[in-house]
């Protein structure tokens, strides 16, 4: 086995042992590099520049190059599971209540019960302070929820969630998990607009979550708030009791 043909046989080891089956040039590259030590580094980059080459001339078919600077095994790649957004809905609402705290209480949500476009969450909750604690505020923080299962929705997802910070002391987006550089630059921006990021992946017909960044706490506007929190309790009041009692 020649230099090069090594180097081919570590990236397809070095990605089989990733969760996700990808990884970035720089990730690669370092792994590769401890993978085979005796080679140089010269050696290995040339190799990778020739790996890369051979995936886009069609020749080397069980690697892909999904985004620039991203390396995949394809046949890591789960089969496609068929689940609808509505069924991430109440999972969400549980992470969101007993691992993440965030809430004390939250319910799936969805359809239009606010009536506006983009309007309504996916899923709705609210953390209320517990009466034993020394310090608390009068009123329970409203906490808001975006999930899109398309990752080609990665945009609109974004824009809906800084829509509920109208209305919501906090906000997360909820989208799949996967290496792309649009997924780098909407962690980007949620950090600068305060949103909660949260990644799934679909393990065995069921999601599994992962924090990326936490919302920050902003106010609403409490005109808003309170009048989406009318158009609950008049659409949906079993929800609203649930919430808030």
């Amino acid at each position: 086995m020649t230099r090069r043909e090594r180097v081919f046989e570590a990236v397809r080891e070095t990605l089989r042992k990733e969760p996700t089956g990808a990884l970035r040039y720089s990730d690669l590259l370092r792994k590769v590099k401890e993978a085979c030590p005796d080679i140089k580094e010269n050696t290995i980059v040339g190799a990778l520049h020739a790996l890369r080459e051979r995936i886009k001339s069609g020749h080397i078919k069980d690697i892909e190059i999904p985004s620039k600077g991203i390396f995949r095994l394809m046949q890591d790649k789960e089969e496609p599971i068929s689940i609808k957004e509505e069924d991430l809905y109440q999972p969400f609402a549980d992470y969101l209540t007993y691992e993440l705290k965030e809430c004390t209480k939250a319910v799936p949500l969805g359809r239009k019960v606010f009536d506006e476009k983009w309007g309504t969450p996916d899923v709705f909750g609210v953390y209320k302070f517990p009466d034993y604690e020394p310090i608390k505020l009068p009123v329970p923080e409203v906490v808001s929820a975006e999930i899109k299962l398309d990752p080609n929705q990665l945009v609109v997802a974004f824009g809906q969630a800084c829509s509920y910070k109208l209305f919501s002391h906090k906000v997360y987006l909820v989208v799949p998990n996967q290496e792309s550089d649009e997924l780098v630059r909407l962690e980007s921006l949620c950090i600068r607009f305060g949103l909660g990021l949260i990644l799934f992946e679909i393990k065995d017909y069921r999601p599994k979550f992962q924090i990326r960044t936490r919302a920050l706490k902003g106010e609403p506007d409490y005109f808003y708030l309170n009048n989406n929190l009318n158009k609950l309790k008049q659409k949906d009041p079993k929800k609203f009791k649930e919430l808030f009692g």
